[in-house]
């Protein structure tokens, strides 16, 4: 089970996208250029564009700087976290109760692992999860990259190569289902997001959820696409 974080388990309120301006301003010493659409993409997809943008032609000889730049300017934020952020409604149930079944829960986000770990941690889902065997989007800049990390990862740790649909991945935006469909993975699309219902189905996903509050129903689909492999 890897799951997406923003706008799938919790809602950050844009905080996220504030340390990573303030982070990359901070490390070129000026306001960073104007953020692209952000939906599914990784930060080191994000961090590359924006640095592009700013005028920046050797970029790779800033983004080491810029990610831990952005994590210091997010740590600084977990306050400000606790009050404007939330955890989306049915998250903690879902986790928990996918626990409970034959399946190991984890990551595939867009986000560098320490703003991930940050953010779960903020709203007590990290004991659900087992980041060591996740990938997070300071990896690559294509989402769909990342799931042969986590698959790598997760047939060290457990001796199972979690092939095919036995992979799923669950997220709220197209390129979340476009990272599993291209691996062979199983797709749940959640309509958290920005992206409805019918967007997600037409994306491929082999279900959707409107939400995660109810609980039997997200257990159900993930035994349904697993079940279809």
């Amino acid at each position: 089970m890897l799951w997406d974080v923003d706008g799938t388990l919790v809602n950050v309120d844009g905080i996220g996208i504030a340390a990573m301006a303030a982070g990359i301003g901070r490390v070129l010493g000026r306001a960073p250029a104007t953020f692209p659409r952000l939906d599914g993409r990784t930060d080191r997809w994000i961090t590359t564009e924006v640095l592009r943008a700013s005028g920046v032609e050797d970029v790779d000889e800033y983004l080491e700087r810029c990610r831990e730049a952005t994590e210091v300017a997010f740590a600084a934020s977990l306050e400000e976290l606790s009050r404007r952020g939330k955890l989306l409604p049915g998250a903690a149930a879902a986790l928990a109760a996918l626990g409970t079944e034959a399946a190991v829960q984890s990551l595939l986000t867009g986000n560098a692992r320490a703003l991930a770990e940050m953010k779960l941690r903020a709203f007590g889902l990290d004991a659900h999860v087992d980041f060591d065997i996740g990938a997070y989007g300071w990896t690559h800049v294509v989402r769909g990259e990342l799931v042969a990390v986590a698959r790598a990862a997760a047939e060290a740790r457990h001796g199972t190569a979690f092939a095919g649909r036995s992979t799923v991945l669950i997220g709220d935006t197209p390129r979340d289902v476009e990272a599993a469909l291209v691996n062979g993975a199983s797709a749940i699309g959640v309509a958290t997001g920005y992206f409805g219902v019918d967007a997600l189905a037409a994306a491929g996903a082999h279900a959707v959820l409107a939400d995660l509050t109810d609980t039997a129903a997200v257990v159900a689909a993930v035994r349904a696409v697993v079940g279809e492999s």
